[in-house]
C-alpha cells in the first residue's frame, strides 16, 4: 500500500492537467462512494471536509496577514 501510494505521489508531477483533473475526479468519486468527509455533492460538484479545512486556514491566514500589518497597539 505505501509502494503504491509513493508511486501515484511520484507520477503526480508529471502528469497533465487534463489527467490531474481525471485523478481528482476519480478520488473524489471515491469519497463519494464511500460517503467519508462529503459535506456537500450538487450540481456544482463536490466540497470535502479537506476543501473546508484548506479554505478556511487561507482565509486565517490572510486575516493574520493583515493584522500582522497594523502593528501592536
Amino acid at each position: 500500500m505505501v509502494s503504491t501510494l509513493n508511486e501515484i505521489q511520484a507520477v503526480l508531477p508529471r502528469l497533465t492537467t487534463e489527467e490531474l483533473r481525471a485523478v481528482d475526479a476519480a478520488v473524489r468519486a471515491q469519497f463519494r462512494a464511500r460517503k467519508v468527509g462529503v459535506l456537500y455533492d450538487d450540481a456544482y460538484g463536490l466540497w470535502a471536509e479537506e476543501d473546508q479545512a484548506s479554505a478556511a486556514a487561507e482565509a486565517f491566514g490572510m486575516l493574520d496577514e493583515e493584522e500582522g500589518g497594523r502593528g501592536a497597539a
